[in-house]
């Protein structure tokens, strides 16, 4: 089942998340190289098309740069949340 990929820079979503640097050249890579499914433990692919225009959004980059990983992120049906910080 495919899933949506959703901000969160808040990190108040309760389930599973990923970390993600807020560039856009980061999301690129993690793409190319399949990690949110895999991060997410998702079923197939995922959509990032809202998290690409938060990242793409003027001042989107300033969502802040932690990396890292945390306690279980957003799972709402089938929608899963990135943190973009």
């Amino acid at each position: 089942m495919a899933g949506d990929v959703l901000p969160d820079p808040r990190r108040r979503m309760p389930g599973r998340g990923a970390w993600l640097h807020p560039d856009p050249r980061c999301l690129a890579k993690a793409e190319k190289r399949r990690a949110f499914p895999r991060a997410l433990r998702a079923q197939g692919a995922v959509d990032v098309a809202a998290l690409r225009a938060v990242l793409d959004a003027p001042g989107g980059d300033s969502l802040g740069a932690t990396v890292g990983s945390g306690p279980p992120r957003a799972v709402e049906g089938n929608r899963k949340q990135v943190d973009p910080s």
